[in-house]
Protein backbone atom coordinates (compact mmCIF):
# COMPACT_ATOMS: atom_id res chain seq x y z
CA UNK A 1 0.00 0.00 0.00
CA UNK A 2 1.23 3.17 -0.79
CA UNK A 3 0.20 6.76 0.38
CA UNK A 4 -0.32 9.51 -2.20
CA UNK A 5 -0.86 13.14 -1.52
CA UNK A 6 -3.32 14.04 -4.65
CA UNK A 7 -4.24 17.69 -5.40
CA UNK A 8 -7.43 18.83 -7.11
CA UNK A 9 -9.05 15.22 -6.12
CA UNK A 10 -12.86 16.15 -6.23
CA UNK A 11 -13.46 16.50 -10.13
CA UNK A 12 -12.07 14.71 -13.58
CA UNK A 13 -8.97 13.53 -13.78
CA UNK A 14 -7.80 14.15 -10.09
CA UNK A 15 -11.12 12.24 -8.93
CA UNK A 16 -10.62 9.60 -10.92
CA UNK A 17 -6.78 9.05 -9.74
CA UNK A 18 -8.79 9.52 -5.69
CA UNK A 19 -11.24 6.15 -6.72
CA UNK A 20 -9.08 3.86 -8.81
CA UNK A 21 -6.43 4.20 -5.73
CA UNK A 22 -8.64 3.63 -3.04
CA UNK A 23 -10.06 1.09 -4.71
CA UNK A 24 -7.42 -0.68 -5.06
CA UNK A 25 -6.09 -0.69 -1.39
CA UNK A 26 -3.91 2.64 -1.38
CA UNK A 27 -4.17 5.64 1.14
CA UNK A 28 -4.66 8.93 0.03
CA UNK A 29 -4.86 12.47 1.27
CA UNK A 30 -6.75 14.78 -1.33
CA UNK A 31 -6.89 18.47 -1.50
CA UNK A 32 -10.62 20.28 -2.30
CA UNK A 33 -11.74 23.46 -2.45
CA UNK A 34 -14.98 21.20 -1.91
CA UNK A 35 -14.13 18.65 0.45
CA UNK A 36 -18.08 17.80 0.63
CA UNK A 37 -18.38 17.50 -3.11
CA UNK A 38 -15.45 15.26 -2.86
CA UNK A 39 -16.80 12.61 -0.35
CA UNK A 40 -20.06 12.60 -2.22
CA UNK A 41 -18.42 11.90 -5.64
CA UNK A 42 -16.30 8.72 -3.94
CA UNK A 43 -19.83 7.93 -2.43
CA UNK A 44 -17.73 5.87 0.82
CA UNK A 45 -14.83 4.52 -1.75
CA UNK A 46 -12.04 3.59 0.42
CA UNK A 47 -13.67 4.93 3.97
CA UNK A 48 -10.63 4.90 6.65
CA UNK A 49 -7.79 5.13 4.03
CA UNK A 50 -8.98 8.88 2.33
CA UNK A 51 -7.89 12.60 4.26
CA UNK A 52 -10.19 15.06 2.74
CA UNK A 53 -8.95 18.64 3.19
CA UNK A 54 -10.02 22.15 1.61
CA UNK A 55 -7.07 24.12 0.99
CA UNK A 56 -6.29 27.18 -0.79
CA UNK A 57 -3.22 25.84 -2.59
CA UNK A 58 -1.54 29.33 -2.92
CA UNK A 59 -1.46 29.14 1.13
CA UNK A 60 1.75 28.34 1.64
CA UNK A 61 1.15 27.33 5.27
CA UNK A 62 -2.46 25.95 4.98
CA UNK A 63 -0.41 23.77 2.16
CA UNK A 64 2.36 22.55 4.88
CA UNK A 65 -0.03 21.75 7.45
CA UNK A 66 -1.85 19.57 4.87
CA UNK A 67 1.29 17.66 4.03
CA UNK A 68 1.94 17.31 7.69
CA UNK A 69 -1.20 16.59 8.69
CA UNK A 70 -1.05 13.50 5.59
CA UNK A 71 2.26 12.70 7.10
CA UNK A 72 0.93 12.06 10.59
CA UNK A 73 -2.33 10.35 9.84
CA UNK A 74 -0.65 7.39 7.67
CA UNK A 75 2.72 7.47 8.70
CA UNK A 76 4.48 8.71 5.29
CA UNK A 77 4.06 9.98 1.84
CA UNK A 78 5.06 7.73 -1.36
CA UNK A 79 3.87 9.82 -4.15
CA UNK A 80 2.45 13.31 -4.63
CA UNK A 81 0.37 14.45 -7.63
CA UNK A 82 -0.09 17.79 -8.49
CA UNK A 83 -3.24 17.72 -10.43
CA UNK A 84 -5.53 20.95 -8.91
CA UNK A 85 -5.94 23.04 -12.34
CA UNK A 86 -8.84 24.81 -14.28
CA UNK A 87 -8.78 26.81 -17.78
CA UNK A 88 -8.55 30.13 -19.05
CA UNK A 89 -9.13 31.22 -21.92
CA UNK A 90 -8.68 34.84 -23.99
CA UNK A 91 -6.07 36.72 -25.84
CA UNK A 92 -3.03 38.19 -24.00
CA UNK A 93 -4.20 41.97 -23.84
CA UNK A 94 -7.52 40.62 -22.81
CA UNK A 95 -6.27 38.92 -19.81
CA UNK A 96 -6.48 40.88 -16.69
CA UNK A 97 -3.78 41.03 -14.25
CA UNK A 98 -5.82 39.42 -11.47
CA UNK A 99 -7.01 36.39 -13.58
CA UNK A 100 -3.34 35.91 -14.25
CA UNK A 101 -2.12 35.86 -10.57
CA UNK A 102 -4.78 34.21 -9.33
CA UNK A 103 -4.56 31.37 -12.21
CA UNK A 104 -0.49 30.72 -11.16
CA UNK A 105 -1.45 31.11 -7.70
CA UNK A 106 -3.36 27.25 -8.38
CA UNK A 107 -1.36 26.20 -11.51
CA UNK A 108 2.49 27.36 -10.25
CA UNK A 109 2.79 28.28 -6.73
CA UNK A 110 0.28 25.85 -5.41
CA UNK A 111 2.62 22.97 -6.87
CA UNK A 112 5.40 24.59 -5.71
CA UNK A 113 4.08 24.85 -2.45
CA UNK A 114 3.03 21.45 -2.37
CA UNK A 115 6.83 20.02 -3.73
CA UNK A 116 8.33 22.49 -1.38
CA UNK A 117 6.17 21.37 1.59
CA UNK A 118 6.36 17.58 0.70
CA UNK A 119 10.48 17.39 0.43
CA UNK A 120 11.95 17.35 3.77
CA UNK A 121 9.97 13.91 4.23
CA UNK A 122 10.32 12.33 0.73
CA UNK A 123 14.13 13.06 0.80
CA UNK A 124 14.32 11.52 4.29
CA UNK A 125 12.76 8.36 3.21
CA UNK A 126 15.18 8.67 -0.10
CA UNK A 127 12.03 7.43 -1.89
CA UNK A 128 9.57 8.90 -3.59
CA UNK A 129 7.70 9.75 -6.37
CA UNK A 130 6.17 13.26 -7.60
CA UNK A 131 3.77 13.98 -10.44
CA UNK A 132 2.94 17.37 -12.11
CA UNK A 133 0.03 17.22 -14.05
CA UNK A 134 0.84 19.50 -16.75
CA UNK A 135 -0.73 19.60 -20.25
CA UNK A 136 0.60 19.51 -24.17
CA UNK A 137 -0.07 23.03 -23.84
CA UNK A 138 3.15 23.17 -21.26
CA UNK A 139 5.06 22.00 -24.57
CA UNK A 140 3.66 24.12 -27.12
CA UNK A 141 1.72 27.11 -27.77
CA UNK A 142 -1.86 28.87 -29.37
CA UNK A 143 -3.45 31.49 -29.79
CA UNK A 144 -6.23 32.59 -26.92
CA UNK A 145 -4.17 29.66 -24.51
CA UNK A 146 -1.34 32.43 -23.31
CA UNK A 147 -2.30 32.68 -19.42
CA UNK A 148 -2.74 29.14 -19.45
CA UNK A 149 0.47 28.00 -21.55
CA UNK A 150 2.48 30.95 -18.99
CA UNK A 151 1.30 28.54 -16.48
CA UNK A 152 2.19 25.12 -17.56
CA UNK A 153 5.44 26.25 -19.28
CA UNK A 154 5.98 27.36 -15.47
CA UNK A 155 5.31 24.09 -14.13
CA UNK A 156 7.47 22.87 -16.72
CA UNK A 157 10.07 24.54 -16.24
CA UNK A 158 10.40 23.74 -12.27
CA UNK A 159 9.55 20.32 -12.70
CA UNK A 160 12.95 19.80 -14.86
CA UNK A 161 14.74 21.60 -12.57
CA UNK A 162 13.59 19.41 -9.72
CA UNK A 163 14.17 16.62 -11.57
CA UNK A 164 17.84 17.17 -11.65
CA UNK A 165 17.95 18.08 -7.66
CA UNK A 166 15.98 15.45 -6.06
CA UNK A 167 17.46 12.34 -8.06
CA UNK A 168 20.31 11.73 -5.73
CA UNK A 169 17.77 11.10 -2.93
CA UNK A 170 15.93 8.68 -4.99
CA UNK A 171 13.03 10.97 -5.55
CA UNK A 172 11.39 11.00 -9.00
CA UNK A 173 9.77 13.34 -11.16
CA UNK A 174 7.48 12.83 -13.88
CA UNK A 175 5.41 15.31 -15.94
CA UNK A 176 2.28 13.93 -17.59
CA UNK A 177 1.23 16.17 -20.70
CA UNK A 178 -2.35 15.37 -21.78
CA UNK A 179 -4.16 16.67 -24.60
CA UNK A 180 -8.26 17.07 -24.28
CA UNK A 181 -9.70 14.41 -21.92
CA UNK A 182 -13.34 13.56 -21.49
CA UNK A 183 -13.48 16.14 -17.89
CA UNK A 184 -15.66 19.22 -17.05
CA UNK A 185 -12.58 21.12 -17.80
CA UNK A 186 -14.03 22.80 -20.90
CA UNK A 187 -17.83 23.42 -19.02
CA UNK A 188 -18.84 27.55 -17.94
CA UNK A 189 -18.22 26.36 -14.71
CA UNK A 190 -14.40 24.89 -15.33
CA UNK A 191 -13.44 26.99 -17.92
CA UNK A 192 -12.85 31.19 -17.43
CA UNK A 193 -12.95 32.88 -21.06
CA UNK A 194 -12.62 36.73 -21.53
CA UNK A 195 -13.59 37.69 -24.92
CA UNK A 196 -12.39 41.29 -26.30
CA UNK A 197 -16.03 43.90 -26.62
CA UNK A 198 -14.74 45.50 -29.73
CA UNK A 199 -13.79 44.15 -32.93
CA UNK A 200 -10.05 42.91 -32.20
CA UNK A 201 -9.56 38.73 -31.77
CA UNK A 202 -12.63 37.97 -33.16
CA UNK A 203 -10.78 34.48 -34.16
CA UNK A 204 -10.14 33.96 -29.75
CA UNK A 205 -13.83 34.38 -29.67
CA UNK A 206 -14.92 31.99 -32.08
CA UNK A 207 -12.35 29.51 -30.78
CA UNK A 208 -13.47 30.14 -27.61
CA UNK A 209 -17.18 29.11 -28.72
CA UNK A 210 -15.46 26.00 -30.66
CA UNK A 211 -14.19 24.80 -27.53
CA UNK A 212 -17.45 25.09 -25.59
CA UNK A 213 -19.05 22.55 -28.20
CA UNK A 214 -16.03 20.54 -27.98
CA UNK A 215 -17.46 19.93 -24.42
CA UNK A 216 -18.14 15.97 -23.96
CA UNK A 217 -16.25 14.85 -27.29
CA UNK A 218 -12.79 14.81 -25.96
CA UNK A 219 -10.63 11.93 -27.11
CA UNK A 220 -9.18 11.53 -23.92
CA UNK A 221 -10.54 8.88 -21.77
CA UNK A 222 -9.34 10.23 -18.14
CA UNK A 223 -9.90 6.50 -16.26
CA UNK A 224 -7.01 5.67 -18.75
CA UNK A 225 -5.15 8.62 -17.99
CA UNK A 226 -5.28 7.94 -14.67
CA UNK A 227 -4.27 4.35 -15.02
CA UNK A 228 -1.42 5.22 -17.04
CA UNK A 229 -0.14 7.97 -14.01
CA UNK A 230 -0.41 4.99 -11.84
CA UNK A 231 1.41 2.29 -13.94
CA UNK A 232 4.11 4.64 -14.53
CA UNK A 233 5.18 4.89 -10.27
CA UNK A 234 3.84 1.13 -10.22
CA UNK A 235 6.98 0.66 -12.62
CA UNK A 236 9.13 3.25 -10.93
CA UNK A 237 9.16 5.01 -14.66
CA UNK A 238 12.10 7.71 -14.41
CA UNK A 239 11.08 8.83 -17.91
CA UNK A 240 10.85 12.37 -17.77
CA UNK A 241 7.87 13.73 -19.59
CA UNK A 242 4.70 11.67 -20.83
CA UNK A 243 2.39 12.56 -23.23
CA UNK A 244 -1.17 11.31 -22.81
CA UNK A 245 -3.34 11.08 -25.82
CA UNK A 246 -3.13 11.12 -29.21
CA UNK A 247 -3.86 14.39 -29.77
CA UNK A 248 -1.69 15.56 -27.41
CA UNK A 249 1.31 13.18 -29.45
CA UNK A 250 0.40 15.01 -32.60
CA UNK A 251 0.85 18.56 -31.01
CA UNK A 252 4.30 17.59 -29.16
CA UNK A 253 5.73 16.37 -32.09
CA UNK A 254 4.62 19.53 -34.28
CA UNK A 255 6.33 21.61 -31.55
CA UNK A 256 9.62 19.07 -31.57
CA UNK A 257 9.68 19.51 -35.46
CA UNK A 258 9.05 23.12 -35.98
CA UNK A 259 11.72 23.98 -32.93
CA UNK A 260 14.11 22.08 -34.63
CA UNK A 261 13.69 24.00 -37.70
CA UNK A 262 13.96 27.30 -36.58
CA UNK A 263 17.14 26.15 -34.36
CA UNK A 264 18.44 24.83 -37.88
CA UNK A 265 17.93 28.26 -39.69
CA UNK A 266 18.89 30.32 -37.26
CA UNK A 267 22.43 28.34 -36.52
CA UNK A 268 24.33 30.71 -38.61
CA UNK A 269 23.41 34.12 -36.90
CA UNK A 270 23.96 31.98 -33.39
CA UNK A 271 27.19 31.26 -33.99
CA UNK A 272 28.23 34.93 -34.72
CA UNK A 273 27.33 35.93 -31.07
CA UNK A 274 30.60 33.97 -29.50
CA UNK A 275 33.60 35.95 -28.27
CA UNK A 276 36.43 35.41 -30.50
CA UNK A 277 38.94 34.99 -28.16
CA UNK A 278 36.65 32.06 -26.53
Amino acid sequence: MRTWFLTGASQGLGLELASQLLERGDAVAATTRSRERLLSSLDGVGTGRLLALEVELGDEQAVTAAVDRAAETFGRIDVVVNNAGYGLLGAVEDVSDAAVRTLFDVQVFGAWNVVRAALPLLRAQRSGHIVNVSSVLGLTAVPGWGAYCAAKFALEGMSEALAGEVAPYGVTVTIAEPGYLRTSFLTPGALTAVTHAGDAYQDIARMIDDHRKLQGNQLGDPAKAAAALVGIVDRGDTRLHQILGSDAYAYATAKVDALREDLEAGKELALTTDRADA
